[in-house]
């Protein structure tokens, strides 16, 4: 009689040919690989993050020297008298020594508008007088021309006029407008030659903006204010911004 023996040698069909088993390792392999992926997407997030962190406020200044285009000269004065007739009078008389003035030195007519009028009364130990306070007010474009008129202001003293105190000139630069977009332009390149002169001491370079604020544009007497009783406003004027700008440190 033949005894048989079991065939102990391995089966023709292994575990890991097994459609189970390779379907198990295939979703392990995928788990691993997006675990893989997914810790390289948080750390390179995080560096990032980092480097978005990275960043430089720095303060950019523009400046330029102007000239005002126009000039406004409100002149003030008074006269007093025991009746308002003679008050008055007294002011019309001056009013014309004014604007004789303006016109000699070749002013147009329609340069000076009056501007106010103010009437006051008062008595004192039963005697009562009168005081008309009048505004005249010339408005010119011609710098060069006011200038002149400023320097030869005594003029009026010799033919009578007394002006009040606080009867100055004013000078204005109105064409800022003209000037903004070059002069922010200018203050930019400022604030960026400043960061990138941080960066360079840091060991880093600059990129680009992350925030920026436009400052107030200041317009100021060119070579400071004047002060003292007399002395009149300056056509030379500065004007002046700063800006404000945050770049990305790379």
């Amino acid at each position: 009689m033949t005894e048989t023996i079991p065939d102990e040698t391995p089966s023709a069909n292994p575990l890991w040919k097994d459609s189970t088993t390779q379907r198990w390792l295939a979703t392990a392999g995928v788990v691993a690989l997006g675990l893989v992926i997914g810790g390289y997407q948080l750390g390179n997030g995080l560096t990032r993050a980092r480097q978005a962190e990275r960043a430089v406020t720095v303060r950019g200044v523009a400046e330029r020297d102007v000239t005002a285009d126009l000039a406004v000269w409100t002149l003030s004065y008074s006269a007093s008298a025991g009746d308002l007739a003679g008050a008055q009078a007294k002011v019309d008389r001056d009013t014309q020594s004014i604007r004789s003035f303006f016109t000699e030195l070749g002013f147009p007519a329609d340069a000076l508008q009056p501007t106010g009028v103010n009437v006051s009364q008062m008595t004192d130990q039963g005697v009562t007088s009168y005081t008309v306070r009048q505004r005249i007010t010339l408005r010119t474009q011609d710098i060069k021309r006011a200038e002149a008129a400023v320097r030869k202001q005594f003029e009026l003293v010799r033919r009578g006029v007394f002006l009040e105190e606080g009867s100055g000139i004013s000078y204005t630069f109105t064409k800022l407008n003209a000037i903004k977009p070059e002069m922010v332009a200018e203050a930019t390149k400022d604030a960026r030659k400043a960061a990138e002169q941080f960066a360079l001491d840091s060991g880093s370079s600059v990129g680009s903006i992350k925030d920026a604020t436009q400052g107030y544009f200041e317009i100021s007497a060119r070579d400071g204010d004047s002060e003292g009783w007399g002395v009149a406003d300056s056509p030379f004027k500065k004007v002046r911004v700063v800006t404000t700008v945050d770049y990305f440190l790379r």
